[in-house]
């Protein structure tokens, strides 16, 4: 799947993108909740009971989110097409992540600073694929014309539904990444193993 998005993100690459994807970044904030514990065990309980829910029913042990909206500029063509001709996002991306309450003592804190660092590093790959998919929204909007469409009303739908595919392969990404980090040995898994084991 990462493949073909790469490769449908080249195809549709104009040089009006090109140049409008140069001038602007993603804001990135990072939001904790607060844990309590002075064993990596105990952190770990506390991260159980307080993480963050995924649509209100299943709580993680962090969570990336972003907000996306576009400035966009339709103009109607001579031919009686509707082209989009601008197509600006302005892309936060907020990632909520555990912390101590209180000072850990020294051993703990160590193995502390190691899971968070991972889990960070983690939700941070979370963030690329939404820059991603972005980018990629941005590639096949911009130049996208409709014909027959000289109030710009049927450009709406349509590309709607053609971004409607990137965000679902964006989800899909994310759950893939997830299911190879959180399996049986996998990168959060032994991060785990390691602050509830203190090794």
């Amino acid at each position: 799947m990462r493949t073909a998005l790469r490769l449908f993100l080249l195809a549709a690459l104009l040089p009006a993108a090109t140049a409008a994807r140069a001038q602007w970044k993603p804001v990135e904030k990072v939001e904790t909740y607060a844990i309590s514990g002075k064993t990596g065990a105990e952190l770990y309980r506390s991260i159980g009971e307080k993480g963050p829910k995924i649509r209100g029913l299943v709580r993680t042990i962090a969570h990336t989110n972003f907000k996306l909206t576009w400035t966009r500029k339709y103009e109607p063509q001579a031919d009686g097409a509707c082209t989009l001709v601008t197509a600006k996002p302005k892309l936060i991306i907020t990632y909520t992540l555990p912390k101590p309450a209180a000072k850990l003592p020294p051993e703990i804190r160590k193995n502390w600073e190691t899971f968070i660092s991972g889990l960070s590093a983690h939700e941070k790959v979370h963030g690329d694929i939404i820059v991603d998919m972005v980018k990629a929204i941005e590639a096949t909007s911009v130049g996208f014309s409709v014909p027959a469409d000289p109030d710009c009303r049927k450009i709406r739908t349509e590309l709607t539904k053609r971004l409607a595919e990137l965000s679902l392969a964006q989800r899909q990404r994310s759950r893939d990444f997830d299911k190879v980090e959180m399996s049986d040995g996998g990168n959060v898994h032994q991060l785990i193993l390691r602050l509830v084991n203190g090794k």
